[in-house]
C-alpha cells in the first residue's frame, strides 16, 4: 500500500454503511416472527369463539337427543297404558303399571337433564357473546399492528436499498488493497474491521496501543492493525475531533 492515499474517511463511511445496512437487515428479520405473533393472537381470539360455538352446538345435540329419547319414552308410556284396558290378569296389569312408572321416572330424569343442559346452554351463549366482543375489540387494533409493521417493512426496506446505493457507489473510490484489507478483516471480525482509537486503547478490544504506533495512526499515512483484534485503527479526524473539544469546553 506504499505509495498510495489511506482512504481513511471512506473506510470508516464504508463501516458505517454496513453497520446500519446491518441493522437494518436485523430488524427486517424479525418482522415476520413479529408479524406471525399477532396474527397468532388474531387467531386465538378466533378459535375462542369457534371452541365456544362448537361447545353451544354439541350442547345443541345433547338436547335433542334426550328430548328424541323423552318423544320415545312418552310414547312407551302411552302404548303401556293403552294395554293396561287390554290386561286381563291383576298380575299382568301390576306388571303393566311398574312398567309405566319406572319409564315415566326415566323421563323425568331425562327432563331434569334436559333443564341443566338448558342452563349450560345460557353459560355458553354468554361465553360466546364475550368472546365475540373481545374478538371484535382485539381484532382491529391486531389488524393496526399487522399494517404497522408492514410499513415499517417497508421503510427499512427503502432505507436499506438507498445505504446499498450509497454502498455501491463508495467502494470504486476505494484503492482496491485497501477495501480488500477491510472485507478480509470484515469478516473474520463480525463485520466489523475499523476500531477507533480512544485515550490511547483500541475501543473494540481494549488493548493499550504503543506511544509510537499511536503517533503513526494519528498521522494517518498508512495502515496500522491492532495487535489484539486486529482490525484497522484510527483517530476521529481533526475536524471531529475539534468539535469534540469544542463541545468538552463549553461544557
Amino acid at each position: 500500500m506504499d505509495g498510495v492515499d489511506v482512504e481513511f474517511e471512506k473506510l470508516i463511511q464504508l463501516q458505517e454503511l454496513d453497520n446500519s445496512i446491518r441493522q437494518l437487515s436485523v430488524e427486517l428479520s424479525d418482522i415476520p416472527r413479529l408479524i406471525d405473533q399477532v396474527e397468532k393472537k388474531i387467531k386465538a381470539d378466533s378459535d375462542l369463539v369457534l371452541k365456544a360455538k362448537e361447545k353451544l352446538s354439541q350442547n345443541q345435540k345433547k338436547r335433542r337427543d334426550l328430548e328424541a329419547e323423552v318423544k320415545d319414552l312418552k310414547a312407551l308410556v302411552s302404548k303401556f297404558k293403552r294395554q293396561l284396558n287390554e290386561v286381563k290378569t291383576n298380575k299382568e296389569y301390576t306388571s303393566l303399571l311398574k312398567e309405566i312408572q319406572d319409564t315415566q321416572a326415566k323421563i323425568d330424569s331425562l327432563e331434569e337433564e334436559i333443564i341443566k343442559e338448558l342452563l349450560v346452554a345460557d353459560e355458553i351463549e354468554e361465553e360466546i357473546r364475550t368472546a365475540t366482543m373481545k374478538q371484535k375489540n382485539e381484532e382491529e387494533h391486531l389488524k393496526q399492528e399487522i399494517a404497522a409493521l408492514n410499513q415499517r417493512k417497508k421503510e427499512l426496506e427503502e432505507q436499506k436499498s438507498q445505504l446499498a446505493k450509497q454502498k455501491e457507489e463508495l467502494i470504486p473510490t476505494i484503492p482496491k488493497a485497501q477495501l480488500q484489507l477491510y472485507l478480509n478483516i470484515a469478516k473474520k471480525r463480525g463485520g466489523i474491521a475499523l476500531s477507533k482509537v480512544v485515550d490511547e486503547f483500541c475501543s473494540m478490544c481494549q488493548l493499550r496501543i504503543r506511544p509510537q504506533m499511536l503517533n503513526e495512526i494519528r498521522d494517518r499515512s498508512k495502515i496500522h492493525l491492532c495487535e489484539s483484534c486486529g482490525r484497522i485503527l484510527y483517530f476521529e479526524s481533526s475536524s471531529q475531533e475539534s468539535a469534540e473539544e469544542a463541545e468538552d469546553s463549553s461544557r
